[in-house]
Formats: structure tokens, C-alpha cells, sequence
């Protein structure tokens, strides 16, 4: 059989619209880069949020569950030295809205209800809790009987939280508060303002504590966060060495004065001779801490630190301690006093008189210029310049109150004999209140320069442990100069004619040392007619108890003369028959 070869079939041939079979092999490579790209890609993305920005982000969910709570700490106190409470602290209420939540149809209702318990107009009221924002002030410091009417009303988005006022007592003078001036106040920040308030302001105010929540999403705390807390550290109490009942008169002595010789303003000050310790503390006019927003700023001023001025005559007890401790006079010094003429100008006494042969002791009694000059001369321009600095004259007290000032005393090279000898008798140098006293003081103490100071101890409340306040010294004058001095100045009080006899006290008689002063002012580098009269002195003479000084600025012309011996002099009297009754001081 003849077998028939099968023609090859030809292979299939494909349009030119009809693709090649896929390359499954080629395809799978690209998706598997592609899946690879894709893992890199959000490998690196939760790198970097898990890790690059792990701690901004952790704070930002913290944000929105978490809310840190401030602790308040509660201010310390403050204390007389009897340990009766002169400066606490009382809860009042501050009210605040979230306008947002509040709805536009609800908001003059919610202002009709508001309006009258916070005692304020109802538009002003709907103007605020309209206002674009999510938290608004209605309202601060209000009482206790307040804030419970407004949480009765449940009113959408106001919210009523406690808050702490400082409370000042009420002073003997109307319209004031307590030692208004050496206390000072806080204002609506809490931050200490003059006086102790403003220096012990840290001590006072102590730490706040933070407090961590949880919050849910609608912004309620529902649970204490695992963050640490820290609690509150009150602030500590002070204890002052101000004796209250003293300052109540002492506050109503000078603002008597003060009318009495129509003056601008007027200072007293008492301090423990021994320790330092402020005893009395007082000025007029001066303010209300309660409502010190109220009150002319003029009158935060506390002019026993602030108030610098030419203390005239009272400045010669600094020149007279000085050649006293030098040997360069004695009581008695006897020479031919009358005007002196230095870089051709001329000093007179108050009285234009040339006295003729006196003694120095004469010269302090009647208060002579030229006799200051003689004594300053015998002492030397360097033992003169040297005593005034040790006196503290030109120089910071370094007292516990906020803001004192102080005028430095030129270089000695810089000073003219002229200057030297007005320096003398207390002008071309210029003092405060508290710097006098301490000078004055100095004598008082047995010739040691004793640093005044408001606060005697600093009392942590939580322990009742106090830490007492240690004041600086330095000897000045030797134990012999000064009570040599302290000597002559009870004879400025007793003798004849003497400048201070208004400051006479019955049953004391020798037992008041004082001296007066009268310094003219000088405007533009003139002596005008406005004067500053003061009476500084301590009492008993022969171991004292307390230094006071007085002083008045610019009295104005009336039925008295103004000297520091007529209108100073009893207003020192006045207080110190206080104090001696209140401390039962005995001759």
C-alpha cells in the first residue's frame, strides 16, 4: 500500500491586531519591585512617626485627653509681733464663660439671668458671652453668696472657680488700711507689690503644684493621669516686730500732724533701739490694700525708704557722735562762735546772730550752724568724710521693704570745703527717713549701727519651725562718745531755751534725748521758703528703749512757725507717751 506523506501544516498566523501571550515571568518581577517600593515607602513613614516624631506626636494625643490643673498654693500670712494676724487671705470666686457653648438662641437669655447677679448691665453681658472666642471674664473676686446663686442657675458654658484674696485690716484713719504703706499689697496677679508684700514676695507665695487628668472626648476629667504630680508648697508666714497697738496711734498721730501744719506728706518711724526691729511704721496720706486699684498711685510711695531729702539739723548729732568719738571736742569745748565765711560765701545761724564764747554743748542745744562747721573743722575733712559713711550717711540700709533708695555721698576728692562744712549741719547731703533713724539709732545703741528690719522670723506653716531674721552691725562710735552724746541731747530737750522743750515728758525728765531739724529746699540748686521739719530722738536716755523720728515735708505758712521744735517735736511727744504706757517703760 502506497503510503501518502501528510503535507506539514503551517503554523497559525496571527493578525497584526492580535497581541503576544503575556510574559507572566517578566510581569510578576515588576509587581513583586513595585510591593517591595510600596513596603519601603510605609516602612519609612512608620519610622518616622513611630520614631522620628514619637514624642511630638505622644504630646499632642496627650493634649487632646490630658489636662495639666494648677494647685494653687496659698500665700503666707502675715503677723504683728504678738502673733496677731495683720494680712490673710479669704476664698472669692471668679466667673468666666465659654461663649461656644453657649447657642446664639440661648444668649440673651443666659445674659437676663447673668446680669443681675453679677450686679452688670445685660448688653454688656451679652456682648461678652457673644464674643469669638472660647473663654471670656464675667467677672472677679466675687463673693461666697454669689457663686452660689450661679451654680443654682446652671447656666450653659459659665463656670465659677475659687480663687484667694489677700485682706488687709482696717487703720484707726478712715479710708485706710492697716500699715498700709510698710505692708503694701498684692495685685490681680498675685505678685507681691511694695513694702513686705513686694521684698518677701517668693517667700510668701510659696510653689504651685500641677495635676494631671484624662479626659474623654468631650473634654469631662474621668480619671487621674499615670503622669507624676506635684503638690503645692504653701508659701511661709512673716512675723513682724510691729507692735499693733502703737502703729494704731502712730497712723493717727502723723495724719494729725500731717492736717495740723497743712504739709504735704509726713513719715514717723519707731525702731527697737537694741534689735533693729521696726515697732511703728507710718505715713499720710496714704491708701486702702483692699482697693488699691482705686487709690492715687502717689500714695503707694513709701516714703521712709523713697522720700530722699537734706535732713538739716538733725545731722548734727552724725558731726557731733564724730568729733566726740575723735576727742576733737567735749561738752564744754568753749569758742568764739559767730558766721563763717568759706569759698567766699558766708554761713549764718537761723537766728542771724553771732553767739560769742559758747560751748558745744550750747551749739546742739539751740541747734548753731557754725558750730557744726567748728566741730567738723577740729575733726579733720577725712575723719569728717569718714565718720559720715560709717554713720551710714549716703549709704542703702539694706531694710526689708521693696524699693528703698539712696543718694551716695560724693567722692570725698570731689567736695569743697564749702561742701564739707554745709555737710556739716545737714545740707548738700541727702538722706532717707529710715537712714536718719538708724544713724540716730546708732547713738542710742551704745555707738553700734544696728540694721533696721520690718520681719523678726519667716514661720514654715506646715511645722510651725521659724527662722530668725539676724540683722547686720558695726561699731560706729566708741560705748564713751556715745552716751557723752546721748547726754547732750537730753540737755536739746531740758536746758533753757534749748530747741527741743516741746518734747518734755512728765516723770522723764533727763530721760528724752532729742534733736530737731528745719532744712530749707532747694529748687534748680536755690534755697527757697518750703522747708522738711523733723524731730528725731530716743527715750530712756540712758537705756533706751525705742529711736523715733518724725518728719514733715513742706508745711505751709500758718498760726505755727515751721520748725522741726513747734510742729515735729509734739507729734514725737504724743507717740512716746504712747509707747511708754504700752511698753510700761519706767524712768
Amino acid at each position: 500500500m502506497r503510503r501518502r506523506r501528510e503535507a506539514a501544516q503551517p503554523s497559525a498566523v496571527r493578525g497584526w491586531f492580535v497581541a503576544d501571550a503575556p510574559d507572566y515571568r517578566h510581569r510578576g518581577t515588576w509587581l513583586a519591585l513595585a510591593f517591595a517600593a510600596m513596603a519601603v515607602t510605609l516602612c519609612a513613614r512608620l519610622f518616622d512617626v513611630q520614631v522620628l516624631q514619637h514624642a511630638t506626636l505622644a504630646a499632642k494625643a496627650a493634649a487632646l485627653h490630658q489636662k495639666s490643673v494648677t494647685i494653687a498654693a496659698t500665700r503666707g500670712r502675715i503677723l504683728d509681733s504678738s502673733g496677731r494676724v495683720l494680712v490673710s487671705n479669704r476664698t472669692v470666686y471668679d466667673v468666666y464663660a465659654d461663649p461656644g457653648l453657649i447657642s446664639v438662641d440661648s444668649r440673651a437669655d443666659v445674659a437676663r439671668q447673668l446680669a443681675p447677679v453679677l450686679s452688670q448691665d445685660v448688653t454688656a453681658v451679652d456682648a461678652l458671652i457673644s464674643e469669638p472666642t472660647r473663654f471670656v471674664y464675667l467677672a472677679k473676686a466675687v463673693s461666697q453668696q454669689v457663686s452660689d446663686r450661679l451654680n443654682a442657675l446652671g447656666l450653659p458654658g459659665v463656670v465659677v472657680v475659687p480663687a484667694e484674696q489677700r485682706v488687709y485690716e482696717p487703720s484707726a484713719v478712715p479710708g485706710t488700711s492697716f500699715a498700709a504703706n510698710l505692708l503694701g499689697y498684692v495685685n490681680a496677679d498675685g505678685t507681691g507689690q511694695y513694702g513686705i508684700e513686694g521684698y518677701y514676695d517668693t517667700v510668701l507665695r510659696g510653689t504651685d503644684g500641677q495635676q494631671s487628668t484624662v479626659r474623654d472626648v468631650a473634654g469631662n476629667s474621668i480619671t487621674l493621669s499615670n503622669d507624676p504630680q506635684s503638690a503645692a508648697h504653701d508659701g511661709e508666714d512673716l512675723q513682724l516686730g510691729l507692735d499693733s497697738e502703737v502703729q494704731y496711734w502712730a497712723e493717727q498721730a502723723i495724719a494729725q500732724g500731717v492736717a495740723k501744719a497743712q504739709a504735704a506728706s509726713g513719715t514717723l518711724l519707731v525702731m527697737d533701739t537694741k534689735t533693729g526691729a521696726i515697732r511703728a511704721w507710718a505715713q499720710a496720706p496714704t491708701y486702702d490694700a483692699n482697693s488699691y486699684s482705686s487709690s492715687p498711685i502717689a500714695d503707694f510711695r513709701d516714703l521712709g525708704i523713697s522720700n530722699v531729702y537734706e535732713p538739716g539739723s538733725v545731722e548734727k548729732l552724725v558731726t557731733f557722735g564724730g568729733a566726740l568719738n575723735s576727742g576733737a571736742i567735749t561738752p564744754g569745748y568753749t569758742f568764739n562762735e559767730g558766721p563763717t565765711t568759706i569759698d567766699g560765701a558766708t554761713i549764718r545761724d537761723w537766728d542771724n546772730r553771732a553767739h560769742g564764747n559758747i560751748t558745744m554743748q550750747k551749739v546742739l542745744d539751740d541747734s548753731l550752724n557754725n558750730g557744726a562747721i567748728k566741730a567738723a573743722q577740729l575733726m579733720g575733712a577725712n575723719a569728717f568724710y569718714s565718720n559720715l559713711l560709717a554713720f551710714g550717711i549716703g549709704l542703702s540700709t539694706g531694710v526689708d521693704l521693696a524699693g528703698e533708695q539712696n543718694v551716695p555721698l560724693p567722692a570725698q576728692s570731689t567736695l569743697s570745703p564749702l561742701d564739707l562744712a554745709e555737710a556739716a549741719f545737714g545740707q548738700r547731703v541727702q538722706v532717707t527717713p529710715v537712714e536718719m533713724l538708724a544713724a540716730i539709732n546708732a547713738i542710742a545703741n551704745g555707738g553700734v549701727w544696728v540694721q533696721p528690719h520690718a520681719v523678726q522670723a519667716v514661720i514654715d506653716p506646715s511645722t510651725g519651725r521659724s527662722a530668725v531674721v539676724v540683722p547686720t552691725t558695726r561699731r560706729v562710735i566708741s560705748a564713751t562718745a556715745a552716751a557723752t552724746l546721748a547726754q547732750m541731747m537730753t540737755g536739746v530737750v531740758e536746758d533753757r531755751g534749748a530747741e527741743g522743750s516741746a518734747a518734755k515728758i512728765a516723770g522723764f525728765t533727763g530721760e528724752v534725748a532729742g534733736k530737731t531739724g528745719t532744712a530749707s529746699v532747694a529748687v534748680n540748686g536755690r534755697y527757697g521758703s518750703n522747708v522738711i521739719v523733723s524731730f528725731g530722738g530716743f527715750l530712756p536716755a540712758k537705756n533706751p528703749q525705742f529711736t523715733m523720728l518724725v518728719v514733715l515735708n513742706y508745711p505751709q505758712e500758718n498760726s505755727i512757725v515751721r520748725f522741726g521744735s513747734t510742729l515735729a517735736a509734739p507729734i514725737w511727744k504724743q507717740l512716746a507717751q504712747v509707747a511708754i504706757d504700752q511698753w510700761r517703760i519706767t524712768p
